[in-house]
Order: structure tokens, then sequence, then C-alpha cells
């Protein structure tokens, strides 16, 4: 393809600007945004992220072949090369429609659900999955855990991909034979135009609590960039799925009204007037037995993920089938056949004999930890040990509120390091024990001797240790935080954890 087929998808704000050699027509074999990854042929974008800039590399992509480079400004150093450089405003958003020009538009061939809200994304995404799947529709998932679509796995680094690799990803399912996706939409990937070219046939939103304030400063700002999937990515039939039981419900369903979106309502409650009401939900530690009300009258779901907060993302992907025409038999089949989402309430260490109920959860906001447990309390038989940790380089503001949230529901707590980054792992813990004053805080020895007490353990795996040491078969030990994540980030390493595995390696030290 010329660049010059790839420079006219560009809307007039991005407005590109040529300069260099003689050949400024050149034909692009690729495109990237990678300077490692150049190969002859290619156009390099050059992205500003925030602990790099493309522009450093540019001469790199030029040894390693490139053709042509999309820039925000142009180095000196390349002004006597002679190579083809297009300058705009803003290389992130010009990449967007030309990774869509480049795949052909792959968007417009597939019925795309897009999930938005702070917690509940992946679980959501899943179920929607399961129930397109026993509809006998061939669905793929882009997300926070991974990127899947028939026998295709693939690890994701953003919740939604940057647009070059998402359009990539969307073509690469077209050809596969899937004809429909469902994506978990972060601010991020709305703020900073990763879905530009994609045009939803079904909006839905889970929920709205504190987060990324370090990237959007303010809850108003955060909002605004969530309604974005409805003011400006809907097609023009399309759906908007809005959970009701939301406090800030009304600002997505004006969104969607602006859209001309059709409206589908979830909720908990009874007495609104909601399109789908769970009427009903039996949570148990193995699962929960949920009664809903449709559109079409009453239906029975049995529901293999654990967790009170389940049952509202539940409902929200059930608002999402029925917007799709899907039939009520379905809806229930897929519902009941939803495979476990890795660090999820995922149970692990079930089959070790005398072990205690171990659950890995990805809650790392003070209201997803709250629900965790919340749910989980009155489930537990015997105490609640929780070991939990706040990232590092984010929102200050959430730590002390997460441990809070904590420190309300749990008989022993354990306050750690999640992903540090490079800030120091001691002034992340004091910002968190400024939340912990309802429980006493223990040396680490006393922890299992000493009522309504917490420790602070710098080391995740000396922590997991601790709980998993002085759990007794009758507790529920929960690893809150991260997840299915199998790294932890500290400084700017990137090195192998697991909390799933960790616990597995506790429990071997604690048999006899």
């Amino acid at each position: 393809m010329r660049l010059s087929a790839l420079l006219e998808a560009l809307p007039p704000h991005l407005a590109p600007q040529l300069s260099g050699s003689s050949n400024d027509d050149p034909i692009i074999r690729g495109v990237t945004y990678d300077s490692r990854g150049v190969s002859p042929g290619d156009l390099f974008v050059a992205l500003r992220g925030e602990n790099y800039d493309g522009h450093e590399y540019l001469a790199q992509a030029l040894e390693l072949g490139a053709a042509a480079l999309l820039v925000e400004a142009t180095p000196e150093v390349l002004a006597s090369r002679g190579c083809t450089v297009v300058s705009v405003p803003d290389t992130r958003r010009a990449l967007a429609p030309i990774a869509r020009r480049f795949y052909g538009n792959p968007a417009d061939e597939l019925r795309l659900i897009g999930v938005t809200g702070t917690n509940g994304k992946t679980s959501t995404t899943f179920l929607i999955e399961s129930i397109l799947q026993a509809a006998g529709i061939g669905v793929g998932i882009i997300g926070t855990v991974e990127i899947r679509y028939g026998d295709h796995r693939e690890r994701t680094v953003n919740t939604t991909p940057e647009s070059l690799d998402l359009q990539r990803t969307l073509r690469a399912m077209c050809t596969d034979g899937v004809s429909a996706a469902a994506l978990e939409v972060s601010s991020h990937g709305l703020s900073l135009g990763r879905v530009e070219g994609c045009r939803f046939e079904v909006g839905a939103v889970t929920n709205l609590t504190p987060e990324h304030l370090d990237f959007h400063e303010t809850m108003d700002s955060y909002l605004e960039a969530k309604t974005l999937l409805f003011r400006d990515f809907l097609a023009s039939d399309a759906s908007a799925v809005v959970n009701l039981d939301d406090p800030r419900a009304e600002a997505f369903l004006d969104a969607a009204r602006e859209a001309g979106a059709r409206l589908i309502r979830v909720s908990r409650r009874a007495d609104t007037p909601a399109e789908i009401r769970v009427e009903r939900a039996e949570v148990r530690l193995d699962g929960t037995r949920a009664a809903l009300r449709l559109p079409s009258g009453p239906l029975e779901v049995d529901l293999p993920l654990v967790g009170d907060f389940n049952v509202e993302n539940m409902a929200v992907a059930v608002g999402a089938a029925v917007a799709l025409g899907i039939e009520r038999d379905a809806i229930a089949r897929g519902v009941a056949s939803c495979a476990q989402v890795p660090g999820r309430t995922e149970r692990v260490g079930a089959e070790v004999e005398n072990a205690p109920t171990i659950l890995v959860d990805y809650a790392h906001t003070p209201d997803a930890v709250e629900k965790l447990l919340q749910t989980i309390r009155p489930l537990a038989g015997g105490r609640l040990i929780t070991v939990f940790g706040c990232g590092g380089d984010r929102d200050r503001s959430k730590r002390p509120l997460m441990a809070n949230a904590v420190a309300e529901c749990s008989d022993r707590a354990i306050a750690t390091s999640d992903n540090p980054r490079t800030e120091d792992p001691l002034a992340i813990l004091s910002d968190v024990e400024k939340g912990l004053g309802g429980l006493r805080r223990v040396d680490g020895s006393q922890l299992d001797r000493t009522e309504r007490s917490y420790a602070l353990v710098v080391d995740r795996r000396e922590a997991i240790g601790l709980a998993l040491g002085i759990a007794r078969p009758e507790d529920t030990v929960v690893l809150a935080g991260k997840g299915h994540e199998d790294y932890q980030i500290i400084g700017r390493e990137r090195l192998p954890f697991d909390d799933r595995v960790e616990a597995l390696r506790a429990l071997e030290r604690r048999r006899p």
C-alpha cells in the first residue's frame, strides 16, 4: 500500500506534512511503533509514552529499513538523510486511522461488544463470550487477561491494546472466521484514541469507582472518559447496557440517549424500570443460583463464578446478550458454562488435604476489595485472612481506602507489596497503614495469636507464606491485588511472580 493511501485516512485536524526524499510516496509493507521490530519497507510511527519517546529511535528505524517515518517533530539529524518524513500534530491519534486503513477496516466486518467500567470488565466479557458460543456464534475476546479466539491465545500488555495492535488483532479474527468480538474498553483506551475506527453494536458499563486518578486527575475527568464509549463509539443502531445500581448510572444513560442508542438497563432492585432484573440470587463459594426477569419473561441461571459482584457482571452480560438477540436457552447455557476467569476469585489448592480455602483475586481498587471481602466474609467458615498491597507510581489516595475495606472485613491482614515499580515499598505501606486503624499492628510472629490484627511484610512471597503458615483448614485466605498476573514490577524490572504458584508452594511447606 502506498504511503499516500494511508495518509488519506487522516482527518483534517491531523493533516500531514511531508518532507525528505524524492520518493515521497513509498510502498508501505508494514506499520510499527517499536523500532526494534522494524522491517524493510515499514512505516515507523514515533509515539511518546510515559517512559519512552519513539522520536529518540528514528535513526535506528531507518537503519533497519524503514521506508517512512511518522513524527510530531523532525530532528535536525534527519534533515540531511533524504528520508521520507511525515509530520502530524499527534502521532498516537494518527496511528489509529492509519492502522484501520492498513488492515482494511476489520471492525466493519465484526459485531463488536464493548464493556467499560472500573471493575468487572474481564468477567463480563468472559460471560458474553460463553453466551455467544452457546448460541453458535464465533467470538473472540480482547482484554486484561488475554486475547483469545479459535485456537489462538495471546497475553496482553494493556487492557485495550494500542490501536495498531487492536486493528491487527481484529483482522486476524476476521481471517479466522470470527464474527463477533467482546472488548474490554478502558478509560485509557478511550482517552488515547486506541478504539478510534471501532463502532460497537453494544456498549456496556459495569460500574464506576475511583481508579486511574494518577492519569485522569479527577473523577469528573474519569467519568467523561468512560462515557466516550457511548458518546463517540457506538454504531448508529447500537444498544447501551447500563447498570442502574451504580451511583453514576445517569451520566451513562444521558450519554446513551444523546447517541440515540437503545437502552437496556440492568438492576438488582425489583422496584426499578430495568429491562433486566435480578430477582433472587443465592451466592455460595461454589457459585450462584439466580432468578432473572428478562423482557421475554423469567429465567433461572446457574453461575459458576464466585462472588456477589459477579451477579452484577452476569446481569450486564445478559443485557448485552438480549441486545444481540440471543435466545433465552442459549443465555442460560452460556452463563452455566462460563470458564473460571483467571485471577478472579480463583480457588487455589482445593485438592490439597487440610488446606484452607485460598482465593486469588485481581481486586485492586477500594470498591473491588470491599465487594470481594463483603461477599467472602459470610461464606467463610473460620477466620478471614487477607493479603493485599497497592501499586507504586499510581494514585496514592486509594491506598488507605483499600486498607480500610480490608480492616472492616478481615480477622487478620497482611499488607505487602503489589507492584511497587519505582516507588519505595515502605513508603507505599506507610500510606496503606493509615487505613488499618481498625486492626492492631503486630509482628508477623504474633499475628496468629492476636485477634483483629495486621502485620506489614514487604516481601510478597514471605507475606503469602505467613498467611498460609497460620491458616487453619476452616480458614479462608484471600490474596488480593494481582490476580492473573504472573509477574511483579520492582523498579523497572518485571520479575516472575504468580500468587497462585506461591500459594501452592506455601501449601507444600505446610505438609508434615
